[in-house]
């Protein structure tokens, strides 16, 4: 069958992107190649439509559990057979699956490269008749590349498996240095590089200073109108600007990690089909998710790296049409960046720290703990050696990271309850239960919807507001539970831990002490990278951005923040219109420049440059209460 046939076949598309072709074909032709794609260039069918047309199954290899499980449904739902081996799969079940790969007619193994180093795993892979071997995000091989993960240097075991079988590799970021590293660890031989450029000349990249974020937000979304992405840092923005922009009139929901799994498919169908216009989601949001006509992607923090910012950046304007990507800037984002990013960056010594209080804290002797699984309450824990919790958190990731350790976090972990029972019910039983006044108070007041569906409590929360024990608290639920008032589900871990070495303190750390460093300093060159990024106002964004790939080009896009403003101080006629048109709104009255901003028919930066030039001739003047006036 013709690869255009059974794009036509599963995917209903008549005609390919632009390099898709190429690569198949070098696939298909049995060479080592590597797919260098950015965001939404299609990459999964460059290795899926030549495992379909050759016999045998395709293993591929991917860090992102979510995106197996979706790549594996969606497979599922064209009629294609495949499995994804994930965690928490008992051994019997990874024993029956691996059985159906090589028996049941599969056609896509999908895997994580720490899965691949059990001997079960590769046993029954070299009993498979592997037709393909892809490694997506394989950016993740290099230590120099974003989001390394020391497991992927070991993905070389199945060139050793199957030696007669070529390898496609697959990322959407990568600087040459990576690109190298990538083609070395996978033993390519001559390979087909294939690299389409990082330019996306319909999105206009845009860096816009403000000291009043929400004010930027509410004034980007009714200017441009359409499907937007809100990126912010954490869980608690995602429901804070949510709510901002529904009390605003906006259609919006949020997404993040703490959310059901039916609460996430709920909220991506609204958004994907157009129920809703605006998703307020933390950085996880959007792997994998190939919607077209997203018109704006707004960072309200600044990003981490370049490499998240232009694959966050890329999920719009995948449809062609001009899209925007704005990052909102305050002149604290830059302390701001540097403090959660690598003031808790944990040192070599921190780590050994923290791997020798987690064994001491499950009583693991030296030599034992390999494979046991334990239960972690991460504040307790902290607690009890009084470490920070940030550097903690982040020491226990490069654990895991580096294949020391498995950290498994419980996002669903808090305490559930619910009232049952009706508020004149309620607060008759509070009559005689006195002892429970305040509890019950403190649960109600916290928690809005604590009547009407199982709600989700921060325990420590209700204990501090309460100014009760642990002990009280808990032993104050459960008598609530037993007289049927409310429904409790407890939970004292937040997390799960499973030893993946024996324990040998400093000598288990030793041989990752140089990725650790090496990670660190990458970390440190990726923020000042950002920084140098947003500061940068006068070469045009999509060149920076090109340049940071290792792209050149003369062409400047014309359409970012810094090719605008330089064409709008080009073009005085405007300027003096919008002079005039502010001059004419303060004889009236004076205005701050928000107010003028909601009145005019210009950008920040035009309006600012306006304000500039004539303060500096004498036309106006700034007022104690920041508002503009004439002089």
């Amino acid at each position: 069958m013709h690869p255009i046939e059974v794009l036509e076949r599963y995917w209903q598309h008549t005609s390919f992107r632009p390099l898709q072709e190429e690569i198949i074909t070098s696939v298909l032709n049995h060479e080592d190649t590597f797919a260098l794609l950015p965001t939404g260039g299609g990459k999964s069918i460059c290795f899926q439509i030549p495992a379909l047309i050759q016999d045998g199954i395709c293993i591929v290899v991917s860090p992102l559990i979510a995106l197996m499980k979706d790549q594996v449904t969606t497979l599922k739902e064209k009629g294609i057979k495949a499995i994804a081996l994930t965690s928490g799969m008992s051994y019997k079940d990874l024993d029956t699956q691996l059985d159906n790969c090589i028996y049941g007619n599969y056609k896509f193994l999908y895997l994580s490269p720490e899965r691949l180093q059990q001997t079960l795993v590769q046993d029954r892979i070299q009993q498979m008749k592997v037709n393909l071997i892809a490694v997506d995000e394989a950016h993740c091989i290099s230590q120099w590349g974003n989001d390394f993960r020391p497991a992927y240097k070991n993905i070389s075991i199945l060139r050793q498996l199957h030696p007669h079988v070529n390898c496609i590799a697959l990322t959407a970021t990568a600087k040459h240095n990576v690109v190298n590293d990538i083609v070395e660890n996978l033993d390519f031989i001559s390979p087909k590089i294939f690299k389409a450029s990082f330019a996306r000349p319909n999105i206009a990249y845009n860096v816009i200073h403000t000291d009043d974020k929400l004010f930027q937000l509410e004034h980007i979304l009714k200017t441009n109108s359409g499907s937007s992405i809100i990126y912010v840092r954490n869980r608690r923005a995602t429901t804070d600007i949510h709510n901002y922009l529904n009390s605003k009139g906006f259609s919006s929901t949020f997404y993040h990690g703490g959310i059901t799994n039916k609460e996430k498919q709920e909220r991506l169908y609204q958004w994907t089909n157009g129920q809703l216009d605006i998703m307020v989601a933390t950085t996880a949001f959007g792997m994998g998710i190939d919607k077209a006509n997203v018109k704006t992607v707004i960072h309200f923090n600044l990003p981490e790296s370049l490499e998240s910012y232009y694959q966050e950046a890329g999920r719009a304007g995948r449809d062609g049409a001009l899209a925007h990507a704005v990052i909102l800037k305050q002149h604290i984002d830059e302390d701001h960046l540097r403090s959660q990013f690598l003031s808790t960056l944990p040192s070599v010594a921190f780590v050994k720290t923290v791997y020798n209080k987690l064994c001491n804290y499950f009583q693991i002797s030296y030599g034992e703990g390999e494979n046991t699984l334990h239960q972690l309450d991460f504040k307790s824990f902290c607690n009890q050696y009084k470490l920070s919790a940030s550097i903690t958190y982040n020491a226990l990731l490069l654990l895991d990271r580096n294949a020391i350790i498995t950290l498994t976090q419980h996002f669903n972990f808090r305490t559930k309850i619910q009232f049952i029972t009706t508020n004149a019910v309620l607060f008759q039983y509070l009559e005689t239960h006195m002892d429970l006044n305040i509890l019950v108070k403190v649960l109600l007041r916290t928690y809005g919807g604590i009547f009407d569906y199982d709600t989700k409590v921060n325990l420590s929360l209700v204990i501090k507001k309460a100014n009760l024990s642990e002990k009280k608290v808990i032993a104050q639920l459960q008598r609530l539970e037993k007289d049927d008032v409310i429904s409790l589900q407890m939970a004292n871990t937040d997390s799960e831990i499973t030893f993946l070495k024996p324990r040998e303190d400093d000598i288990t750390i030793n041989p990752i002490a140089k990725t650790i460093e090496q990670q660190h300093t990458l970390k440190h060159k990726q923020i000042e990278s950002v920084l140098n990024y947003i500061k940068n106002d006068t070469v045009c964004r999509s060149q920076q951005l090109l340049l940071y790939f290792g792209e050149k080009t003369k062409v400047t896009c014309g359409i970012c923040s810094v090719c605008v403003a330089k064409s709008s101080k080009l073009k005085s006629s405007s300027h003096e219109g919008i002079s005039l048109q502010i001059i004419k709104l303060l004889k009236v009255e004076a205005l701050s420049s928000r107010q003028l901003i909601q009145k005019l028919n210009c950008s920040e930066n035009v309006l600012l440059f306006c304000i500039s030039e004539l303060i500096e001739t004498n036309k106006i003047k700034l007022t104690p209460t920041n508002t503009y006036t004439i002089l």
